[in-house]
């Protein structure tokens, strides 16, 4: 479990950054090289680089390199483990919300309860 959190933090962090949601996005249509991801971003390659070693040390990606030419892949199923977590804190807060509106009905129904 200790490490599952650590691993849900991990994902959670990079998600916290719009360059590294940029990055995720794109390479949802499709791999691409570090310099092609890094384009329109308009980052000194170094600093791009940190965050592409995060995504790939959360396993949000994944690279390989042929000659010169890093390209990264997105891995999805990182993803998935955190839509996991919030569908099940949606599902958990959806039930509290609908036990308070039924006790709220009650009320409504019997006002000088």
């Amino acid at each position: 479990m200790p490490n599952e959190t650590a691993d849900l933090d991990q994902v959670f962090k990079c998600l916290s950054n719009p360059t590294r949601r940029h990055v995720l996005e794109r390479l949802a249509a499709s791999e691409a090289s570090m310099t092609e991801l890094a384009e329109p971003l308009q980052m000194a390659l170094p600093s791009f680089l940190q965050h592409l070693r995060m995504l790939e040390d959360a396993g949000l990606v994944r690279s390989r390199k042929r000659g010169r030419v890093r390209t990264y892949t997105l891995v999805p199923e990182p993803i998935a483990r955190a839509e996991h977590w919030l569908d099940a804190q949606r599902r958990r807060w959806n039930t509290r919300l609908d036990q308070l509106d039924a006790v709220l009905e009650t009320l409504d129904d019997n006002p000088h309860a």
